[in-house]
């Protein structure tokens, strides 16, 4: 970190990492609070008697809210500041938690979910739109690097947080708990006084400026990208534990280390991959190449039953792979941005993961629900092979909207 921060005039460095520091917090929070539902779901499948499928809904629905919601957050940052929309985003998401716990039924996991949605709208548009207004150019990549190794990071230590919160105070106490993070980190970032970005920007001066058309071919293909990139990976994301314990005789404990390695690696892969986007430009061909790879990783798992350590060893090689692309991902994004849209760049393209989000819980939960754990892993690698296919025309269409 101390690399991605380096900077001529110590004020400025200091500035730069408190910025960086605070917004990979809500990072870790956002991946945090996107795994606590699917943490859960042996437990509410229980408590309120309904299926995979059922359960599988709700997250489908936090995904809906948050594709609407997405784009227009984007707009609300440009226009009216980032910093105060990151802070209720972060507020909403625990407090989201914290009525499902006080209150467990099925209409409050939908309820919840439709909050968690909106919530999750706000990291993306709000999180990028300070980063690239405040680091440093010549190690954006890097800057981006973090701030995505945090979010990892978050959703790698949520299966072990979780479990450990069950562990000690039960379901209800773990939905408690985790909402009540998002809350502190809201206050966190107060304290820290983290700086704006968007609204300031608009000057008298530039009120006569030409306006640039936000919806381009490159952030269209890009999009397309995104829900490709969330498809092959929310599979094992969401339903990995479960589709290994049911499908390949794994334990809990067992299943719930080799999620925690992929998505461990994963976050590890982002910091490789930082150092990567900041010395290419070929973000596109990059992003073919490991998930080429990557399909056959997972292939192996599908059709392999492996033992203990080889599934972990398998399953952190796959998730290593899937983190190298991310620096260079939102790279092209921001590429791609025009000047001042960068809210509303990164709201529209992240609304293709909320559209992955949409589709994954519903086709993988009735995956599940077909007694076909297998197909878990199966389809995580179609999806994977179609990222291959699109890549390499996303960076052409990136190269030819710079």
């Amino acid at each position: 970190m101390v690399d991605v921060l380096a900077a001529p005039q110590q004020g400025k460095a200091d500035s730069a990492l408190r910025t960086l520091t605070g917004i990979s917090i809500a990072h870790w929070v956002s991946h945090f609070h996107l795994l606590v539902l699917p943490m859960l779901f042996p437990f509410l499948k229980v408590r309120l008697g309904v299926g995979y499928v059922e359960l599988g809904f709700a997250l489908t629905v936090s995904a809906v809210v948050s594709g609407l919601t997405q784009a227009p957050t984007g707009y609300l940052v440009d226009h009216f500041g980032a910093r105060k929309i990151l802070l209720g985003g972060l507020t909403l998401g625990g407090l989201a938690l914290i009525m499902l716990g006080l209150h467990l039924s099925y209409a409050s996991l939908i309820a919840c979910a439709v909050l968690l949605g909106l919530a999750n709208s706000v990291y993306h548009p709000a999180d990028y739109a300070i980063l690239a207004e405040h680091m440093d150019e010549a190690r954006m990549g890097r800057a981006f690097s973090v701030h995505t190794f945090a979010g990892y990071f978050g959703g790698a230590v949520a299966p072990a947080i979780v479990a450990a919160l069950i562990t000690v105070s039960g379901g209800v106490g773990a939905l408690l708990a985790s909402g009540a993070i998002g809350v502190l980190v809201a206050v966190l970032l107060v304290v820290m006084a983290i700086p704006d970005a968007g609204a300031h920007k608009t000057r008298p001066g530039n009120a006569d400026a030409p306006k640039q058309a936000i919806i381009t071919p490159a952030l269209i293909t890009l999009t397309a990208l995104f829900m490709l990139l969330s498809l092959s990976v929310a599979g094992i994301n969401n339903f990995g534990v479960v589709a290994l314990m049911s499908g390949y005789g794994a334990t809990y404990s067992v299943a719930n280390v080799a999620l925690t390695a992929f998505l461990g690696s994963s976050a590890v892969g982002v910091l490789a991959g930082g150092f990567l986007a900041d010395h290419t430009e070929r973000h596109g061909y990059v992003a073919a190449a490991c998930f080429a790879a990557n399909a056959v990783i997972v292939l192996l798992i599908a059709l392999v039953t492996l033992p203990g350590w080889a599934l972990t060893a398998t399953m952190a090689t796959a998730g290593f792979l899937s983190g190298v692309i991310a620096p260079s991902r939102d790279m092209l994004v921001r590429n791609a941005a025009p000047p001042g849209a960068a809210g509303r760049a990164f709201g529209i393209v992240s609304t293709g993961f909320n559209l992955g989000g949409i589709v994954s819980p519903l086709l993988f939960g009735w995956i599940m629900d077909q007694s076909a754990p297998h197909w878990v892993f199966g389809a995580s690698v179609i999806f994977m092979l179609a990222t291959v296919v699109l890549s390499p025309f996303t960076e052409r269409k990136t190269q030819a909207g710079a």
